[in-house]
């Protein structure tokens, strides 16, 4: 029978690893920018395609960006 683990606990042994951490890290600052920032475009009331344009990016940009898909730019 399996053992259930909290998550938590789940990553105690691979955060111990600094190159693990660090991409954890990351994925967690993608997730962060990924969910922040279609909330701020409707708390702005501008179209993926108005904040491209104010960004000088184009609207894919945005959209991989808010899909969690950084782009080099970031």
């Amino acid at each position: 029978m399996a053992t259930n683990i909290p998550f938590d606990d789940y990553l105690d042994e691979p955060l111990k690893d600094t190159e693990f951490k660090a991409d954890v890290a990351a994925e967690s600052t993608k997730l962060e920018i990924a969910v922040a920032l279609p909330n701020a475009c409707e708390c702005a009331r501008l179209a993926q395609s108005e904040l491209a344009e104010r960004a000088d990016v184009l609207p894919s940009t945005i959209a991989r960006i808010e899909m969690g898909r950084m782009p080099a730019l970031i």
